[in-house]
């Protein structure tokens, strides 16, 4: 059974209940962090094909990472030609959830790149992790909240239903919050992320899970947002037209694009 096969079997089973650097640096050569969104629903970049589901990767640190895959290999592949990135930079691949969304693509990128260290959420079954390995690439699970790498941290495995692992940036302006999906709460990953690490969130980026989700509601989570002094966001993929106008409306000048082919520095030294 392939990775994606499995992805799609235990997605619909939640449903019904059940080192190498980089190289990016700023003209004075220090870091220059960005992420750059290569799967997406939402398109930005007129020249990338879209489809259902979230990738993105990130720049600038020790590892150069890849941040779930879409649901497509092809596409994935095609995007990341289109931005002129060599899938054999990346060094490690993280995953944030089981559905087939976010971790469709991996198979095709492995048979590109098999020289990466997968990070997965330990809920994942034992055959999803053992074909990851049949193409040579290491696995590392992870349950609690850890720090993956100098500057990058995951906030362990939130959520009852449907367990999910997003990624904490530190930058010199404050914390990067990537989420998959936010099944768990994009409230709730960032009070995470905030009281493990004890700092301000400069950004939150990824999906919001919100589609469907009432005006009111909307209001409330992005109220809660504010409290918690989130400088910037970049929501796209689940989260929604009304939701992502809402925020566009709510942080003005401070709302950042997260189509498809959108490239988002993050920030260089001061």
């Amino acid at each position: 059974m392939s990775l994606l096969e499995t992805s799609i079997i235990m997605a619909g089973s939640v449903l019904i209940g059940t080192t190498a650097s980089s190289g990016v640096e700023a003209a004075n050569g220090t870091p220059s962090y960005r992420i750059t969104i290569v799967f997406n629903n939402i398109s930005y970049a007129g020249n990338l094909q879209t489809g259902w589901g979230f990738a993105c990767l990130i720049e600038g640190f020790q590892q150069t990472i890849l941040f779930d895959t879409g649901s497509d290999g092809d596409i994935l592949l095609s995007n990341m030609r289109g931005l002129d990135i060599d899938p054999g930079t990346v060094s490690a691949v993280v995953l944030s959830h089981i559905h087939a969304d976010h971790c469709g693509g991996l198979e095709k990128f492995l048979q590109r790149n098999p020289k990466v260290t997968v990070y997965l959420p330990e809920s994942f079954p034992v055959s999803f992790r053992q074909a990851i390995q049949d193409f040579g690439a290491h696995v590392k699970t992870v349950g609690k909240p850890a720090q993956l790498f100098a500057q990058i941290h995951s906030t362990g495995e939130m959520g009852e239903w449907i367990k999910e692992q997003s990624l904490i940036l530190e930058t010199p302006k404050g914390l990067v919050i990537i989420t998959g999906c936010a099944h768990p709460g994009i409230v709730q990953i960032a009070e995470k992320a905030k009281g493990l690490l004890k700092k301000d969130i400069y950004m939150v980026v990824g999906g919001f899970h919100l589609v469907g989700t009432s005006t009111t509601r909307i209001r409330e989570i992005i109220q809660r947002l504010k409290d918690l002094n989130v400088e910037k966001v970049a929501p796209s993929h689940c989260t929604g037209e009304e939701a992502i106008s809402l925020f566009k409306k709510s942080w003005g000048k401070d709302f950042v694009e997260g189509g498809c082919g959108a490239v988002i520095p993050l920030c260089q030294y001061r």
